[in-house]
Order: structure tokens, then C-alpha cells, then sequence
């Protein structure tokens, strides 16, 4: 027998006050009992029980063995409980690492639905750069991230969820001389509004640009997605910002999308988590609710 089966037996025979009905209550016979408590006593040349003509009574030394034993022997099963609980997703926190457009545009609604079905998970939200969030995910901060494809980064575990689409979009003023196709170099040429240059988005159409050839040099550096649509609106250039984020101002009219030759390739987002380290219960639902998508 472990030390830990012995101290099980001890404390169940204690709480019992008899070998027999210890014996009964852990289904093994009454001499494996005797037994298993003969073998603790060995090991801590110790006398731990007194016979009695009722069964069996704690000696002194027994009573203070017992007081601790039995603590630990309680919290032992408390902390299985939990573990359960975590399991059953009827307690525990996710966390999670996201841009404040993606949390804006795209996991709200998987939220609210994960809340829905898990109400006990509470929730942990890290905003940052998709950088930043690679960076946080590493330390442990974060349980997962959702962050802007493409990665490449070995140590993580990428999982594509959607496909979205980096466009140019404009406001009045500019309507008349881009009604047309444009191509990446007349694009080049007009007063652009990109996202700061630490952006995974921005670095992703600048790539692009440059294995064309063609070097950017934006009028406006601005640090979220919703001031690129702002200053578009308000006639201060041409935007480069993400279609399915855009889609509401496309479709009121405050903004127009350039007609691209050849449009940009589309890009994905998804969520990453260390390749290292399984995922907890909730970090794994979550998981799923985002690759099926919402209904």
C-alpha cells in the first residue's frame, strides 16, 4: 500500500472506531486493515490505536496524527471536486488574449454564446497586438489568442477560423476618380491611411505590396481599425481596412470600396495556443464554438 492509502485507512478506521466497519466502509477485509494500520505504526514507531471492548480508540499520539490526516485527506477530495467541476465546466476562467478590432467585429458574439451555455466561466479579456498576444501566450497570461493570419511561429498551434479580406475603401471627394479599376501602383500614388507599422494587418498588405514592387508611404498612421473608416469617411484619403469589418459603412453608403487589380489575397483569422501545453476544458469548448461558427 502508498503512504497516502495507508493514512486512508487510518483515518477511516478512526472516524469508524472499528476495524470491521473500516473494513466494510473501503471493501477490503478486516486483516488487510489490521495490516495496513500494523504498517503505519511500523513506520512511524508509533502506537496509533487502543482495543477497546466497543472496537478501537485513538491513543494520544493517534488524536494528533489524526488532526492532520485527516485535513489533508479532506482537501485531497475537495480538490478532486474541483477538478471535476473544471471538467464539467461549472467553474474555472478563460482567458483570452485579442485586438480590440477582433473583439469588436468578430468574438463578441461567440462570447455571449459561450456565456449562454458555461454562465459559471468567467472571463479574462488581454487586449494587444497580435505580437503582444504571441508574447503573453508564451508567459501563460493567456490561455489562448485570437489574433490576424498568417503566424510563423513554431511554438504555437495555429487554427484558421475565418477568411476575411484587406481592401481600400474612400469617402465622397475620391468617388469620381476611382469609379474605375485601380491598379497597386496607381494605389500607391493617392494619399493613404493605414494602421500603425507594428500592425500583423498592415505588415501583411505591405508584404504583399512590396513582393509587387511597390513601397507604400501612408499620410496617416492610425492605431484602430474604426479611425481608419473615420478618416476615410471624412474625406482625409484612401483606407486600407478589413471588408467584413467594414461591411456596415459599405453598406450605408458612407464609404466605397476601390475596385483593386488584382485585389489583395485573402487572409485569415483564428485562434493560436502553445503546442506545448494542453488546453484547459473551457479553452477547448471555446475552441470548438469558434471553428463551427455561430448558428
Amino acid at each position: 500500500m502508498s503512504k497516502l492509502d495507508l493514512y486512508k485507512v487510518f483515518c477511516k478506521v478512526a472516524n469508524s472506531k472499528s476495524f470491521s466497519r473500516a473494513a466494510k466502509d473501503l471493501y477490503m477485509t478486516q486483516p488487510a486493515v489490521s495490516q495496513a494500520i500494523m504498517q503505519l505504526e511500523r513506520e512511524l514507531d508509533t502506537r496509533l490505536f487502543t482495543r477497546t471492548p466497543k472496537g478501537v480508540s485513538l491513543t494520544n499520539e493517534g488524536s494528533l496524527l489524526y488532526e492532520y490526516a485527516n485535513s489533508a485527506i479532506n482537501l485531497i477530495h475537495v480538490g478532486e471536486e474541483k477538478i471535476l467541476e473544471f471538467k464539467n465546466l461549472t467553474t474555472g476562467e478563460l482567458k483570452i488574449g485579442v485586438g480590440d478590432t477582433i473583439s469588436r467585429y468578430f468574438l463578441l458574439p461567440y462570447l455571449e454564446t459561450f456565456h449562454i451555455r458555461y454562465p459559471n466561466i468567467k472571463f479574462k479579456i488581454v487586449n494587444g497586438t497580435t505580437l503582444e498576444i504571441c508574447s503573453i501566450l508564451k508567459s501563460g497570461e493567456v490561455d489562448i489568442g485570437v489574433c490576424n493570419f498568417p503566424l510563423d511561429d513554431p511554438a504555437l498551434e495555429l487554427k484558421p477560423c475565418i477568411d476575411i479580406h484587406d481592401i481600400f475603401v474612400y469617402g465622397e471627394k475620391f468617388k469620381h476618380a476611382l469609379s474605375g479599376p485601380v491598379s497597386l501602383e496607381e494605389m500607391a500614388k493617392l494619399p493613404l491611411i493605414f494602421l500603425e507599422s507594428k500592425s500583423n494587418s498592415r505588415k501583411y498588405v505591405e508584404d504583399y505590396m512590396l513582393s509587387k514592387g511597390i513601397k507604400i508611404s501612408p499620410d496617416f498612421e492610425l492605431g484602430s481599425h474604426h479611425l481608419l473608416l473615420e478618416f476615410a469617411k471624412i474625406n482625409l484619403g484612401i483606407a486600407c481596412v478589413t471588408k467584413e469589418f467594414s461591411q456596415e459603412y459599405l453598406d450605408k453608403g458612407l464609404l466605397y470600396e476601390v475596385h483593386l487589380t488584382p485585389p489583395i489575397p485573402k487572409r485569415s483569422i483564428g485562434v493560436c495556443s502553445l503546442r506545448s501545453v494542453s488546453l484547459s476544458p473551457a479553452s477547448t469548448k471555446f475552441v470548438e464554438i469558434l471553428e463551427k461558427g455561430l448558428p
